[in-house]
């Protein structure tokens, strides 16, 4: 469920955001969620913790209380073994409070890394079911309007009968997983994948064999574009082969591939910031 629907859910409500974390524990600074008298949305990192801060702020929304704070050491005094520390910042939510939380939202899934799936098949349409819930931006791309009209998944669809496009103008650390009902278009949207150096993740549905031939497909029409950077077979980690078990293994293999491109490039861009002021200073 999005933010912005939770929100029309809960007249009254209360935000719990981590201002502060210490040593190991279940969320990252900045996590936060929204508890209403009935309804949450998001996490602060489940457990006792968690429990306890809902309760909190559920005794805010009965006593009108408009913020709090809480200290919390995860240890076995209640009921946790991460032995890290928390400060919580509870904050009753008003107007402009619940509109700045919808801006950053927007904000933040503007800016989510993209995972365009070519092919509406069993496989996609179970793939975009998981990958909804992720931190992605998922299109689903088929040329076929009855497959993606199946899709019953919260996710951009696309009827297009030059996907090769789509490839080309993605952003960076795009992720694309080609699995479509035609091998020749196989071949050709990998190899247009192959060609985007900046992709986080290049994979393709099928066997050792189909890799194979795509390889000698790859060498007599584009010798520069490096097949080992394709992901053929996909979700090769189970013997099973119903479409939504791929689809599981192939939507861990994606987002695994996007999160590590994208601590890449921000390590890269904080190493380049850093030279820089050391040369600024040096000169």
């Amino acid at each position: 469920m999005t933010l912005a629907r939770a929100l029309s859910r809960m007249p009254e409500a209360v935000r719990l955001r981590l201002v502060r974390v210490r040593g190991s524990c279940p969320r990252e600074e900045g996590a936060e969620m929204v508890v209403g008298a009935a309804a949450l949305h998001g996490t602060i990192g489940g457990g006792q913790l968690e429990y306890m801060a809902i309760d909190r702020a559920r005794a805010m929304l009965r006593d009108g209380e408009k913020r709090a704070r809480m200290d919390v050491p995860l240890g076995p005094e209640i009921g946790q073994c991460c032995g890290g520390r928390v400060e919580i910042a509870l904050e009753r939510l008003d107007d402009a409070v619940r509109a700045a939380m919808l801006a950053d939202a927007e904000a933040e899934a503007r800016a989510r890394p993209h995972l365009y799936i070519f092919g509406a098949g069993h496989v996609g349409r179970a793939l975009a079911q998981i990958a909804q819930t992720l931190p992605l931006r998922v299109v689903l791309v088929d040329s076929r309007a009855g497959e993606l009209a199946q899709c019953t998944a919260q996710v951009e669809t696309r009827l297009s009968v030059l996907p090769e496009a789509l490839i080309r103008a993605a952003p960076p650390g795009s992720a694309f997983v080609v699995l479509t009902h035609d091998h020749a278009l196989d071949f050709l949207l990998a190899a247009e994948a192959l060609a985007r150096d900046d992709a986080a993740y290049a994979g393709m549905i099928g066997s050792a064999t189909k890799r194979a031939k795509f390889a000698r497909y790859l060498r007599t029409q584009w010798p520069d574009r490096p097949v080992d950077r394709l992901v053929c077979p996909m979700g090769a980690h189970a013997d099973d082969k119903r479409p939504e078990v791929i689809a599981a293994f192939v939507a861990a293999e994606a987002l695994a591939a996007v999160l590590g491109h994208a601590a890449a490039a921000r390590s890269g861009a904080k190493a380049r910031v850093e030279e820089h002021a050391k040369n600024h200073v040096m000169t």
